[in-house]
Order: C-alpha cells, then sequence, then structure tokens
C-alpha cells in the first residue's frame, strides 16, 4: 500500500569516527526545507505516510540514527546519546554545506526531537544549524508523585527489547507480528507492513531478514535515555520551538507520556486519540499542527 519513492538525491555524511549518515532528499528542492529525523529502533522511512504529505510544498531531508535504517551498523560502544548529538549536527551541516545555506527546520521524533534538545548548537542561528524545531512526543520525562515509575518501566521495556525476536524467515512473519502489538493498532492501513519494509534488511550470510538497528542497540539507548532527557532546559530553548505530543490520556504504547501543557515556557499541543506513534496514527493532523506553528513563525 506504500510504495516509497526513490530520492532525488542522496548524500553521504562521514562522522569523526569514520561512521556514515546516508542523508536522501525528496520532496520540492523550491519549498521551504525541513530535515527529518526519527525515534529509537526505527527508520525515517516508515513515516511515509506523514512526509508524503509534506512532498508537495517543502524541500525533505531524511537522515537516519546511527546504526538504523539505510546505515550500516557499527560497533555497539560508539552507539550512545552524545555520538547521536554530534551525528546530529554533522548531518545539518552537510546539508547546509551541500545544498547551500538557506532556512531549515527540524522535524524529529522520539529520540531524535531528545538529541536536537541536548545539542548546544542546534538552534543558535549559526551557519548549518537550525531556524525552528517541531519535535514529535520526545522522550521528555518530568514525572510527579502520581506518574508511573519511569525508572523501572525503562528497564522493563530494554529488558523486552534484548529478548524480541529479532530474525524473521519472511518480512510478512514480522508484518504479521507488529499488527498484534499495541504499537501499530491505531496506526493506518498498511502500517505493519511499511514497517517491516524499512527496519528489517536481509541477513548477512543466512537466509531470512533481520532488524536493521541490533535489539541490543536499541535496549542500550531505552535504559540510558532517562538520564539525558532529565538535562534538558525548557526555559532555555534557542530558536521557535513546537512540541506536538500523544494523547497523555491514553495508555502508552512504548514508555509513559507526560502532558507538558502546564510548562509554560513550551509551545506545546497533543494529538487526540493517539499515542507514541502518533505520526504514523494521524498523518494528517500531525501535518496540519506542524503547519500552523511554521506559519505562525513565517517559515512556510
Amino acid at each position: 500500500m506504500w510504495e516509497l519513492p526513490e530520492p532525488l538525491s542522496v548524500h553521504d555524511v562521514r562522522h569523526d569516527d569514520g561512521s556514515v549518515s546516508i542523508v536522501r532528499r525528496h520532496g520540492n528542492p523550491e519549498g521551504p526545507r525541513l530535515l527529518l529525523g526519527h525515534g529509537n529502533g526505527l527508520a525515517s522511512d516508515l513515516y511515509f505516510p506523514f512526509w508524503s504529505l509534506l512532498a508537495d510544498d517543502f524541500d525533505l531531508f531524511l537522515y537516519d540514527l546511527r546504526n538504523h535504517g539505510w546505515n550500516a551498523v557499527g560497533a555497539r560502544r560508539e552507539h550512545n546519546v552524545p555520538n547521536l548529538v554530534r551525528d546530529q549536527e554533522q548531518v545539518i551541516e552537510a546539508v547546509s554545506l551541500g545544498y547551500g545555506d538557506r532556512p531549515t527546520i527540524g522535524v524529529f521524533h522520539s529520540l531524535s526531537a531528545l538529541t536536537t534538545l541536548l545539542s548546544p548548537t542546534l538552534g543558535t542561528g549559526r551557519s548549518g544549524s537550525l531556524s525552528a524545531w517541531v519535535l514529535f512526543d520526545p522522550p521528555l520525562f518530568r514525572p510527579g508523585p502520581e506518574d508511573p515509575d519511569y525508572d523501572l518501566i525503562a528497564e522493563a521495556t530494554a529488558g523486552m527489547t534484548r529478548r524480541r525476536t529479532h530474525r524473521f524467515d519472511h518480512r510478512s512473519d514480522f508484518a504479521d507480528l507488529v499488527s498484534y502489538l499495541p504499537l501499530l493498532m491505531r496506526a493506518v492501513p498498511g502500517a505493519s507492513e511499511l514497517m517491516a519494509n524499512t527496519i528489517l534488511r536481509e541477513s548477512g550470510g543466512e537466509e531470512g531478514y533481520e532488524l536493521r538497528c541490533p535489539r541490543e542497540y536499541e535496549a542500550q539507548i531505552v535504559a540510558y535515555v532517562r538520564t539525558y532527557a532529565f538535562l534538558v532546559d525548557f526555559g532555555n530553548l534557542p530558536c521557535p520551538t513546537k512540541v506536538i505530543g500523544s494523547d497523555p490520556t491514553l495508555p502508552y504504547a512504548y514508555l509513559p507520556t507526560f502532558d507538558l501543557g502546564h510548562i509554560q515556557t513550551v509551545d506545546y499541543d497533543f494529538i487526540p486519540d493517539t499515542t507514541h506513534f502518533l505520526q504514523l496514527e494521524k498523518p494528517s493532523e500531525c501535518v496540519r499542527a506542524m503547519c500552523e506553528f511554521l506559519e505562525d513563525c513565517g517559515l512556510a
């Protein structure tokens, strides 16, 4: 149902440690520039139901986190949040150098949203930085006394991630499995097949398919991300920022979602009846909320 288009161009960004992020260009080169990132264990191509709605009007640049998506798998010891932050900075700088320095809006989900908030340079206005941020359901944990114990939930989630099946004989086996899991129960039709096509790769040296991001790598981020989430300073955001969250009243499908509406320094909205995978559940509503913000900022 979801057939990904060929990119207009592909650009390799080589990082300080020799790893490479593969950046793809889609959409309308004459439109405002967006750089899109994804969540832990996923891939930017998975968000096609969302970014396909932007292709007529925006110049789209997609990149995957290290050890995800189109990128090769490197050493596990290098798979950590500080490296993800530096990778993101270098991707943005490379896009500016390779395609011209002009206003760029970062559109990030979950883990890539957190790495944006942790960067000291991504919204400073200098060459190669971002003009605005649109952050979908970043893992920002400010639990109150009545909220669930996030540390216990994170440890349990990391443990389940380490134990999950990581090889499949056929992509359809994976699609059948995830179609019954909470994370995609509200998603658009065809989302499970799209996920199978975008987060699995052919197994090296044997038949079948395996996760593009190894389960141990994904679990490693889950186990440590809460430490970094508490470092975010909402009172010192360097550029116009919109946070679009999932519905805080629904049972969470990944990790707990907290309502940021009480934090007066954040331009925050949530999409009703969505979980952490809101861009796969209500892509049109997510696009509408994002575009209203960009129009208010004079960026679209």
